[in-house]
């Protein structure tokens, strides 16, 4: 069995599979290695099982980096428009579900049988399931210790991923691999990620779980701020749903969200100009406007009485209450972590790496791809997008061995 390779590609996931089928196409000798027995995991239980593949409105203002012009390159190379070529190519039927997100009709799977037959069309060898115990640079070649014998390449690229959702087989590979060759890291951390709160301070909430509503939240100022108008999701130990997971990729330790719970509606003004015309009480007009659970709920977790008429209510409590719905400040104690995280924040650090081949800088031959890099998306098909770019501006510089 050939073990030299012009590059082996290590992790068959989005980022690895899309990397091996453009070099493997090309002319080159390419090996795909991953320790799991099931072929790309991630994908599989991508968007609920249908794969939310690429979102038709990526830009680089879509993505987290300490380094946010790195992305650029890549991502103005193989565009969203590309990929969808491919997947209309396999006559995969999709559809855009929310702001430009686009999932299969059908099922994932069919993403993964897409990749792969392009990695077979490019005459690329698997080796899977396959540890690698450990990589070496033995002059141009790199030499890896694979549960497959040892293997040689020229290149090598990463495609591993981080640590979100360990069950399916997330490892530090990556950032193992980057401290070997003294290759710099950026801090990693869950993102698009659920967050908790205080079991005691929550407690008023508890009851809410369940409830789902559209908010604007933001957090941050100045370049951190992000700002989303997404739905969200009350949860026995926190909030989640799109707008959190969203926000939680901007969100540091320690500090707030503001939640506008009625995006639509001033509530202080309404309830003030409507003294001498509304009827109701709290309670009840609060009731029209959200989910009843939620307003009763609200209220009493401020002090409300939600019985108190509001032709009665002095201004300043109807201030106070408008407050309460359009600018509700809570501060999160942390998040669910990577069990529940969808990517990891973080990882290496793109200072490290060439825009245009993703190739370490002092490390010739050696390329980090996807989420393994500190390139992080959106919600909704961005990375991705970022997976197919990247394994194709490494798939594209790969070069043939002499």
């Amino acid at each position: 069995m050939n073990q030299t390779f012009d590059v082996a590609v290590i992790g068959a996931g989005a980022a690895g599979m899309m990397c091996a089928a453009v070099a493997g196409q090309r002319g080159k000798s390419v090996v795909l290695i991953d320790h799991a027995s099931k072929l790309a995991e991630k994908i599989r239980i991508s968007g609920g099982g249908r794969c939310n593949f690429t979102n038709i409105g990526a830009t680089p203002q879509n993505f987290l980096s300490q380094n946010p012009h790195f992305c650029k390159s890549a991502l103005s190379r193989y565009t969203p428009q590309d990929f969808l070529s491919l997947v209309k190519r396999y006559q995969i039927s999709f559809h855009e579900k929310h702001k430009g997100q686009l999932f299969c009709n059908d099922s994932s799977e069919e993403i993964i049988a897409m990749l792969k037959a392009e990695c077979d069309s490019g005459n690329v060898e698997w080796r899977m399931p396959c540890g690698v115990a450990a990589i070496g640079k033995d002059g141009e070649l790199f030499r890896l210790d694979t549960d497959a014998g040892e293997i040689l390449a020229r290149h090598v690229v990463i495609a591993t991923g981080g640590l979100s959702i360990p069950k399916i087989g997330a490892t530090d590979f990556a950032y193992r691999i980057a401290k070997q060759f003294d290759i710099k890291l950026v801090e990693t951390r869950p993102g698009l990620v659920p967050l908790t709160f205080d079991g005691a301070g929550w407690q008023p909430f508890v009851d809410l779980a369940g409830i789902a509503l559209e908010v604007e939240v933001e957090t941050g100022v100045k370049k951190e701020r992000g700002y989303f108008l997404e739905d969200l999701l009350f949860t026995h130990r926190g909030l989640s749903g799109p707008a959190i997971l969203q926000i939680s990729s901007f969100w540091q330790q320690g500090a707030s969200l503001t939640l506008n719970l009625l995006p639509q509606i001033d509530v202080a003004d309404t309830l003030i100009e409507g003294k001498t015309t509304l009827k109701k009480n709290l309670g009840n007009l609060l009731g029209q406007w959200l989910p009843a659970r939620l307003a009763d709920g609200l209220l009493k977790a401020n002090g409300f009485d939600g019985a108190a008429r509001i032709a009665d209510m002095p201004d300043k409590q109807l201030r106070q209450v408008g407050e309460a719905l359009n600018r509700w400040t809570i501060k999160p104690n942390g998040s669910e972590g990577y069990r529940k995280a969808e990517v990891t924040m973080g990882g290496i650090d793109t200072r490290e790496l060439s825009q245009q081949s993703m190739m370490v800088n002092k490390v010739p031959g050696l390329h980090f791809i996807g989420e393994a890099v500190d390139v992080t998306g959106w919600l909704g098909g961005y990375n991705f997008q970022w997976a197919w770019a990247s394994g194709v501006a490494a798939g594209q510089a790969i070069e043939a061995i002499e």
